[in-house]
């Protein structure tokens, strides 16, 4: 799809724009060789194991034609949509070194319509639950209210900006704080009411709870309701629910110990980094949505490169 001269060239306008920002330090650590030892640094181009798991993807969905004009380059319609997910930009303002922003944001809406974004996530969980790597006995569930600047579909009055425009993200988290599935609601949407969506929503089968092995939800005290009670049996899990007006204290009677639900108040911090996540630009839904999970894949692609140190 892309030629070698091409990624080539793409490589070294993003290098010479990125490079003015960069001290000696940092621009000495970025022409070394890689180091299997070293943390994954932010992503803001698709590196080649994760090019590698979404080449597949997008060629079964998008099969090449014999006949019409070439297709346009995927990876880099992929970097192009890392960057403005990071930095919030309009599409218009995309760097010229990333392509043509049209067709960036074409793809990018046919893909949130396709649900391309989300088998992309759902097959990083899939590796990393063959590895072992995600545990089931521990989840939990919670949701933060954000600005959409624009309005569109799924946005109500945000009850903590003066009645603003707003969109409230659901989310659900295994034990380390992997994201797992999500939902969208206007701000004035409760939060239990999106229990039994948000669950719902989780990308890859959840392994069926027994004696054995339980699988417990954590959840806060928006959850201490007959809904949120009946949600979490329904769907077989042991619920831990802060109940309203308790505090969790230590054998001392002191509050010491952290919630199990704040892994996935750390997973929502993290997502708020990227700032076309923290202010919903988007009218469309679905864009919003293709965002939020396609930050989600990079978050399991850490972990994934963190088990096998591509």
């Amino acid at each position: 799809m892309c030629t070698g001269y091409g990624q080539r060239l793409a490589a070294a306008l993003t290098y010479a724009r990125l490079s003015l920002s960069l001290t000696t330090k940092q621009r000495k650590q970025a022409m070394e060789k890689p180091n299997p030892n070293r943390k994954l640094p932010t992503i803001w181009e698709i590196p080649e194991a994760l090019w590698c798991i979404i080449r597949k993807i997008l060629s079964n969905a998008y099969p090449t034609k014999k006949r019409g004009r070439p297709r346009s380059c995927f990876r880099m319609i992929l970097n192009a949509i890392i960057y403005r997910v990071r930095s919030g930009v309009q599409w218009n303002y995309l760097p010229r070194e990333l392509g043509d922003d049209s067709t960036a944001h074409r793809w990018f809406q046919r893909w949130c319509e396709d649900g391309i974004f989300e088998k992309i996530w759902a097959v990083l969980v899939e590796r990393c639950q063959e590895l072992g790597a995600v545990d089931w006995q521990w989840q939990a569930v919670d949701g933060r209210m954000g600005k959409a600047r624009f309005g569109g579909d799924k946005v109500g009055r945000n009850p903590t900006d003066r009645g603003k425009p707003g969109t409230k993200i659901s989310l659900a988290t295994e034990a380390d704080g992997g994201p797992i599935g999500i939902a969208l609601a206007g701000a004035n949407v409760n939060d239990f009411k999106l229990l039994a969506q948000t669950l719902d929503a989780i990308v890859v089968a959840r392994p069926q709870p027994t004696p054995e092995a339980p699988q417990h939800l954590c959840l806060d005290k928006g959850y201490d309701n007959p809904t949120g009670h009946m949600v979490t049996a329904a769907a077989g899990y042991i619920p831990h629910i802060r109940r309203i007006g308790e505090e969790k204290l230590n054998e001392s009677g002191e509050k010491k110990y952290p919630a199990r639900r704040w892994v996935v108040e750390r997973t929502l911090a993290w997502l708020s980094k990227c700032r076309a996540i923290l202010i919903r630009y988007d009218k469309n839904w679905k864009n919003y949505l293709g965002s939020l999970q396609f930050a989600c894949a990079l978050l399991w692609f850490r972990r994934l490169h963190a088990i096998k140190q591509f």
